[in-house]
């Protein structure tokens, strides 16, 4: 996890030693979050878990329509069964790409880290895609929403159970 939590450190500040440009900033809000089972085990029931997330991020300009966005946020996923509750600290970095003075679209890679709890037989680490569309409200409001596609099965192999994470994230952000 320290490995993980430095890896992003020196990304994010690597980043702002080439970048012409940069600000940060914070965002929240609503997720809505459901696992995908191969085939869903006996007494188990798959409802969708409505939570909150929360991060920060860097927007740096490589051009005058192209970013990059790292981010590190918390964000609470899984499914509703509390024993399916999966709490992520995720670092997204993205590549946004400006339709116009008020439209982003964005996309990444991301990793999570699960927090909160452990040798319960779900995978400490986490893979995934992400999909983004931004709308700037005014010079530092923006609303966002986000489909985030789980690539790794978060259950340990000994299990014999295969589910990924997908998630929903509409929210509002605040840049410096």
């Amino acid at each position: 996890m320290k490995r993980l939590l430095l890896l992003v450190f020196l990304l994010i500040t690597s980043i702002s030693g080439f970048s012409q440009s940069g600000t940060f900033g914070v965002r929240g809000g609503y997720n809505i979050s459901n696992l995908d089972f191969d085939v869903l085990p006996a007494n188990t029931v798959n409802k969708h878990r409505n939570s909150l997330y929360i991060g920060f991020f860097a927007d740096y300009g490589l051009s005058n329509s192209v970013s990059i966005v790292p981010e590190l946020q918390f964000s609470a996923e899984g499914a509703n069964d509390e024993k399916l509750h999966l709490d992520y600290i995720q670092a997204p970095i993205f590549f946004k790409f400006k339709l116009s003075p008020r439209v982003k679209i964005g996309i990444a890679p991301q990793v999570g880290i699960k927090v909160y709890k452990y040798l319960d037989g779900i995978r400490e680490f986490a893979y995934s895609g992400v999909a983004a569309a931004e709308y700037k409200i005014n010079e530092v409001l923006f609303v966002d929403a986000r489909y985030t596609y789980g690539f790794s099965n978060i259950f340990d192999e000994e299990l014999n159970i295969e589910a990924k994470n997908r998630n929903i994230q509409i929210g509002i952000g605040y840049q410096f």
